[in-house]
């Protein structure tokens, strides 16, 4: 737009001045014509000019003595060069001159044969000049109105042109795989803008699709491993009741047996995944006894601690009680049990604290503690430290943690790295 009206500017200021000149060129034709009978007669009696102050009228002789004069203009107007010049052609300049308001424009020529008289007539360029900062003026005036104006509608134009992309924006912050979730909005107006969110829509639609086939997928194997699972730990634990086998034969079994708790822990936590992930994770909250709760727990790993040669403690005052989904609460800190006996160290200690607004169990042990680079992602699907990655585990236990607790509407957080302590909220709010 600056580059337009500078454009424009220029075109005009050009052509005024062009026009300008002219006038004051054919003017001064005019007058040069109208005294031409003074080449006769060195005399300008009888000459009226329209502003004495701006324009005048001399005749000089071929050595640039004034022979006669008419305005304000004092000396000569032509220098004797200048006047020997003018004897054989026609003289056009500009300069400042003495009694003459501002810069003047001549013409000055003889009227012909030796010795003629050089008649010269002037114009102030005053009025021209002021015509022209006039128009610069305007234009600097005017134009930086029009830029302001034209900044402000074009703003607006781009604004209401891109409304819809923000709407699509925003919408696309909070947009999910869940089912039923709605798309991108769509403008009215059939324009590209509508026809990229058509085409977004689409793509959201094949992940949708994709990723709920994935669920399904996770959660019928899963569903379908269990059974198999726990008839194998069922022959195994029976096999372990037979007498008669060697040790090494029973350490076998044992490992069997730990290998299909691990199987069945895992098969558990792809379905809590995939319903989870699908919002529909089966919830049956009811008023649990936090103390009973946490000793249940201990009691399912007390076996395997002692195997490995460590405790399990519970700090949790008689009466407390949180609304919560005893299974999924289980679940949860058994996986954060499960975890501290795999990668911790020392005794591990379950920690129940009442609060105003719920109850903060904590799961402590006294091992190294989580890598650094695991710390911020803990709670990712298949997040696994440097450590862990050759040992076991797949990265599941944590965000079957989080899962639940965001289904009771608390949380789950690393609270301590050295040792090792993961927080988990649940609030007292049915």
């Amino acid at each position: 737009m600056v580059l337009m009206l500078a454009s424009a500017a220029l075109f005009v200021f050009v052509r005024l001045q062009a026009d300008l000149d002219d006038r004051i060129d054919a003017s001064l034709n005019s007058r040069m014509a109208a005294l031409d009978e003074a080449q006769r007669e060195p005399s300008l009696a009888g000459v009226a000019l329209d502003d004495p102050e701006e324009a005048f009228a001399q005749l000089l002789s071929p050595s640039g003595k004034v022979l006669d004069s008419v305005g304000t203009l004092r000396g000569p107007a032509l220098s004797p060069a200048d006047a020997r010049r003018a004897a054989g052609e026609t003289v056009a300049v500009e300069r400042e001159l003495p009694g003459v308001d501002g810069r003047v424009r001549l013409l000055a020529r003889s009227g012909g044969g030796d010795g003629a008289a050089i008649v010269v007539v002037g114009q102030s360029l005053v009025d021209r000049n002021d015509a022209l900062s006039n128009v610069v003026s305007s234009f600097v005036v005017g134009g930086a109105v029009a830029i302001v104006l034209a900044s402000m509608i074009g703003y607006l134009l781009a604004a209401a042109s891109l409304a819809p992309v923000e709407a699509m924006r925003r919408r696309a912050r909070e947009v999910s795989l869940l089912p039923g979730d709605e798309g991108l909005p769509l403008p009215a107006a059939h324009d590209e803008i509508r026809r990229l969110g058509e085409t977004l829509n689409e793509m959201l639609a094949r992940l949708r699709a994709a990723f709920e086939r994935e669920g399904r997928f996770v959660a019928d194997a899963s569903h379908e491993l269990r059974t198999p699972i726990a008839i194998i730990k069922t022959e195994l634990e029976g096999a372990l009741q037979v007498a008669g086998y060697d040790s090494s034969v029973h350490a076998s079994l044992v490992a069997a047996t730990e290998e299909c708790d691990r199987l069945a822990q895992l098969a558990e936590d792809l379905l809590v995944i995939a319903r989870a992930a699908d919002g529909h994770l089966p919830m049956a909250p009811e008023l649990v006894e936090v103390r009973a709760l946490l000793a249940g727990v201990r009691d399912r790993f007390v076996d395997r601690a002692l195997r490995r040669g460590r405790a399990i403690r519970i700090e949790a005052e008689l009466d407390q009680l949180v609304h919560a989904d005893p299974v999924r609460v289980r679940q949860a800190l058994g996986n954060l049990i499960d975890n501290a006996l795999r990668h911790g160290g020392g005794e591990i200690a379950l920690v129940a604290r009442h609060l105003a607004n719920g109850i903060e169990i904590d799961v402590s042990d006294e091992g190294p503690g989580f890598p650094p680079d695991l710390v911020a992602r803990a709670f990712e699907r298949f997040a696994r430290g440097d450590r862990s990655r050759s040992g076991e585990g797949v990265g599941l236990g944590l965000s079957i943690v989080q899962a639940i607790a965001d289904a009771h509407g608390g949380s789950a957080t690393v609270v301590g790295t050295a040792p090792t302590t993961v927080r988990i909220w649940l609030p007292n709010a049915r």
